[in-house]
């Protein structure tokens, strides 16, 4: 993960914000089987988190005395509203579990196979989205991450037009390939996410080797078994998922009238994200809307700085490098 020295200073400046407003966003993570997502971190004092997973074999971290407030909900989230259970494919590794039957055809092609190996399938308590804030009496939801194995565009699309219109970030994990049986693929996610007003900030492709498990197990056998397995270990990764990360833009912020607060969040989630050139974008774009006060010259003040303060540090080191490949072409 990038660190900078200022990222305590813009820590300080999120949660002097948020606290003087009275701005709690409000996270969901589907799929939570691991740690809630790390670069909520600096803001979760503030935030309200709200985390899904049916399969607890991975027990994650105890988030009370992370977050504000904490709610874990042990339920597959579905987009059928007329439904309490639904079928659930429990997989060999937890966190490939899904509502989605693996596509066992497609993902004998990689190693990775056997972690989808259904160990068990039966009906679990789901819940939709709407339900979930309806329960809670959230006040809307901010910032969405779903890893649901397959269903990740479904379930955002299931949310009631008025709270998917307020969300200004989402996390998904949509695949490349069909790891499962009638995916949302990232070629579909993309284009629907550009469609409904976002814009896409971060992408980091992750992968697999491409080749069948048959085929490792009988090289194994004819010798050198640990050296065919470590050569696996460096083997050219075949892309199979993204990790993508969407924000809100500021034209979809403008049609839907969006508020101080949204404004706000839209910032911090942008800073959190380094994405410090929209960051200040969204300062600008805030003065336009409602007026130069104690907020904007926060927020154009912080990015300026941090701006203008990384500007000299790269310069430092990229004079540091020219001297340094002065010196080796004279040796």
């Amino acid at each position: 993960m990038y660190v900078n020295q200022d990222d305590g200073r813009l820590t300080a400046v999120y949660c002097a914000l948020l606290g003087r407003e009275d701005v709690h966003p409000v996270l969901l993570d589907i799929g939570a089987s691991v740690a809630p997502p790390e670069i909520w971190t600096p803001i979760a004092k503030h935030s309200t988190y709200v985390g899904f997973d049916p399969d607890l074999r991975e027990l994650k971290a105890d988030t009370d005395q992370v977050f504000a407030r904490s709610f874990i909900v042990n339920k597959a989230v579905t987009c059928e509203k007329d439904t309490d259970r639904i079928r659930f494919y429990f997989t060999q590794s937890p966190t490939c579990s899904s509502t989605l039957k693996p596509d066992n055809v497609a993902l004998a092609e990689y190693l990775f196979t056997d972690l989808f190996t259904v160990e068990r399938e039966g009906h679990v308590e789901a819940t939709t989205l709407d339900a979930v804030v309806e329960r809670l009496a959230l006040p809307g939801i901010d910032w969405v991450k779903t890893d649901s194995q397959g269903t990740d565009l479904r379930l955002f699309e299931s949310l009631r037009p008025d709270l998917r219109s307020k969300v200004l970030a989402i996390d998904l994990e949509p695949g490349l390939i069909d790891a499962y049986l009638g995916e949302d693929l990232f070629v579909d996610v993309h284009k629907r996410l550009l469609d409904m007003g976002f814009w896409l900030s971060n992408l980091d492709v992750q992968g697999t080797v491409r080749m069948r498990k048959m085929t490792l197990d009988r090289l194994k056998t004819m010798g050198q078994s640990e050296s065919i397995a470590e050569s696996m270990a460096s083997h050219k990764i075949t892309p199979g998922w993204v990790n993508a990360r969407y924000l809100r833009t500021l034209a979809s912020m403008s049609a839907a009238k969006s508020d101080r607060r949204q404004y706000l969040l839209l910032w911090v989630f942008a800073c959190l994200d380094r994405q410090f050139g929209f960051a200040a974008d969204v300062a600008f774009e805030y003065e336009c809307c409602f007026g130069v006060d104690e907020i904007s010259r926060v927020m154009l003040g912080t990015v300026h700085r941090h701006l203008r303060e990384s500007g000299r540090r790269n310069h430092g080191i990229l004079k540091k490098a020219k001297s340094w490949l002065s010196f080796s072409a004279c040796r």
